[in-house]
């Protein structure tokens, strides 16, 4: 299923199981396996791959090929506003957090934080971002949106917005 306003590019392959939110964008040659799941306003990069087999292979132990009942397909699933760089790829099962932004040619393994900066091969955590997209910049205990001035804290490897009274 794919939501309402949304861009798809040139040569993007989405399977029959995925499920994409309102207004994504997915760029030019990015491939999104089922069972994927993308919240809403998640942007997908070019060339960008999210995977569904932990374990590939062709054919099974015996030499007989691989059907659709040899294996049961995970899935990426990424969450409202998350945007995955340029020829990242997303190896299933793992779960991208909201506002979250994945570098270009990133190799994301394991579950990604809400606000994370991910970035390498495999990618770990490099700083924070806020919801416009720009790197957070840590003033005291806080961390500040330079555009918007929004302020989230952070406690045990989680950053939270702060809600304001």
């Amino acid at each position: 299923m794919i939501g309402e306003n949304c861009v798809i590019g040139r040569g993007v392959y989405i399977g029959a199981g995925v499920s994409v939110g309102d207004n994504c964008k997915i760029q030019n040659y990015a491939l999104v396996y089922e069972p994927a799941d993308l919240g809403r306003g998640v942007f997908v990069g070019p060339a960008v791959v999210l995977t569904n087999d932990t374990y590939p292979r062709a054919i099974n132990p015996d030499g007989s090929p691989k059907s659709a009942s040899d294996w049961t397909p995970v899935g990426v699933t990424v969450r409202e506003g998350a945007s995955i760089g340029a020829r990242a790829t997303c190896v299933a099962p793992v779960v991208i957090g909201r506002w979250a932004t994945i570098a270009a040619g990133a190799v994301v393994v394991k579950d990604v934080p809400d606000y994370a900066l991910v970035a390498g091969v495999p990618a770990r955590r490099i700083g924070w971002v806020g919801p416009a997209g720009l790197p957070l910049e840590q003033i005291g205990e806080r961390w500040v949106c330079p555009r918007t001035g929004a302020r989230f804290v952070e406690s045990e490897g989680v950053l939270e917005e702060e809600t304001r009274a």
